[in-house]
């Protein structure tokens, strides 16, 4: 398999997975080859004529009005790279890396950036050999100074991992038969100033996200099918009464998965109606995945938009270099904020469910789901684990988008602030994985006090006998921890889905 750069179809939020996470290697087409040579050909021409362009022949933001002479165009771009590589604080992992070294491809090889193709090429060998530049992560108002630390890499002036170790740049660039890039006009302006970084680190959370969605479908049919709620709630009827489409989905994903319960069919009627963590599961998981749905259109849009400034436009022979304002990360910071708060929203549900299974009065269970509860905690303190990161999640939850700080001395009066609301992102899909594990570890103990002559449907049958492989059943207190990231990666690696997608089909 590879992800070919170029073509007639759009680069996908899964193409970008598939190179971040799981090393797929990147090719270009013909078509982008062309694009990028020709583009690059109109600046050379442009430098030849001594042309006056924002970034190219100028100073950068309010130094605008600043010319630079012909033979200080490269030195230009070297300085832009290394005063602007400023980001801060912990390590990036080496999946956000990457996933923005891609968006650099696409961005630039869209064809009005005017890079040269050497220069493309060495980015697509590094992300093919497995060479991840260093990157602070903190301290971008949505580019620049993060996409500065890449390309201070790749002209060998940082440190790179490369088979699993961290060497000076140069020398990583060199053990893997590459060598260190010489920038040439336009070159930094061009790999700095587009949204490559929020929209990478977006789409990669927004992955997860749907991952997530689907996954709390499973849990959420789970704990209802345990607490022997009724599937009244998700009669088809009753959802066509709402356009929600999501909505109609969400409930025809519970109805799929409790068809041939047991518990579910002999309980129908054993509620009038269930508390809204169980009865209202369509409505709130519909709306979430309508906002997770809106935010994949709006940000596969943006991996297949030019965000560079200025942009290389061409006009038969010749063209022009338009400066705008394509950088800007406001789409992409605010469908990334909408889709943290409805994560958050999900997790909120999640947590309200599993209080219900671990509470005596409410589940007719035993208190905490533990024989012998006071001589035993049984699951009484992973609620309390939900209850801080679910704390967490509503603090992250505030938009990143609404505010404002002014940079450049005013000339950039207004800024995104994108990255950071793609940044926050992956912290609280990644606190929903572990709320959602510990409602399915709280599922998962509660059937050991299911009476004997119920028996569950197929789908969570195969998700029971999937997690007893790993996770024994408590008889009296034990360690958590270990169980708990169990769960956590078969959500986090899809392997849950794919245990109920194999025993009853696609969900939806």
């Amino acid at each position: 398999m590879t992800i070919e750069l170029g073509t007639n179809s759009n680069l996908t939020i899964d193409d970008l997975v598939a190179v971040a996470r799981q090393h797929v290697p990147v090719i270009f087409s013909k078509n982008y080859i062309d694009r990028v040579k020709a583009s690059r050909k109109l600046v050379d021409k442009w430098v030849d004529e001594e042309r006056v362009m924002y970034g190219i022949t100028t100073g950068f933001g309010v130094l605008c009005t600043e010319v630079i002479s012909k033979e200080d165009t490269a030195i230009l771009q070297r300085n832009i790279v290394i005063t602007h590589a400023t980001s801060v604080g912990e390590k990036m992992p080496e999946e956000e890396v990457r996933a923005i070294m891609l968006m650099m491809l696409q961005n630039t090889g869209l064809g009005y950036s005017g890079i040269r193709f050497e220069t493309v090429e060495l980015i697509r060998q590094c992300l093919n050999l497995g060479l991840t530049p260093f990157v602070p992560r903190d301290g971008s108002v949505g580019y620049l100074s993060v996409e500065g630390h890449i390309v201070v890499s790749l002209i060998g002036e940082e440190k790179m991992l490369y088979q699993g170790e961290w060497l000076n740049s140069k020398e990583a660039l060199e053990k893997a038969g590459l060598e260190p890039l010489s920038l040439a006009t336009k070159e930094g302006l061009a790999l700095l100033n587009g949204a490559t970084s929020p929209t990478a680190l977006a789409a990669l959370s927004l992955y997860d996200m749907l991952q997530a969605s689907k996954s709390a479908d499973i849990i959420a049919a789970m704990s209802l099918e345990v607490l022997k709620g009724t599937l009244r709630a998700f009669d088809e009827k009753v959802m066509n009464l709402k356009l929600h489409v999501q909505q109609k989905e969400t409930a025809e994903n519970i109805r799929k998965l409790l068809a041939d319960s047991n518990i579910a069919q002999s309980h129908i009627d054993h509620r009038l109606q269930d508390a809204l963590s169980l009865r209202a599961i369509a409505q709130l998981h519909g709306a979430v995945k309508k906002t997770l749905s809106d935010a994949r259109l709006t940000i596969e849009n943006e991996m297949n938009s030019c965000s560079d400034n200025p942009v290389i436009m061409p006009d038969g022979d010749d063209g022009y270099a338009m400066s705008s304002c394509n950088c800007d990360a406001a789409y992409v910071g605010l469908e990334i904020d909408s889709a943290s708060i409805a994560t958050t929203m999900l997790a909120k549900m999640s947590e309200r469910r599993n209080v219900r299974l671990i509470d005596g009065n409410l589940s007719g269970y035993p208190w905490f789901l533990v024989k012998k509860p006071g001589l035993n905690s049984g699951l009484m303190i992973p609620q309390y684990t939900q209850a801080g990161l679910l704390n967490e999640m509503k603090m992250l939850s505030m938009p990143a988008v609404v505010d404002n700080i002014s940079t450049c001395g005013g000339q950039e009066d207004y800024v995104s602030m994108g990255y950071n609301a793609a940044k926050k992102a992956a912290s609280i899909v990644s606190k929903l994985e572990y709320i959602l594990s510990i409602e399915l570890l709280s599922v998962y103990q509660a059937h050991q006090f299911m009476e004997k002559e119920f028996t569950p449907g197929s789908a969570t049958q195969a998700v029971l006998q999937e997690i007893r492989k790993s996770v024994p059943a408590m008889e009296n207190d034990m360690y958590l921890y270990p169980h708990i990231l169990t769960l956590k990666d078969m959500i986090h690696q899809g392997s849950l889905i794919k245990v109920v997608e194999e025993k009853i089909g696609l969900l939806i």
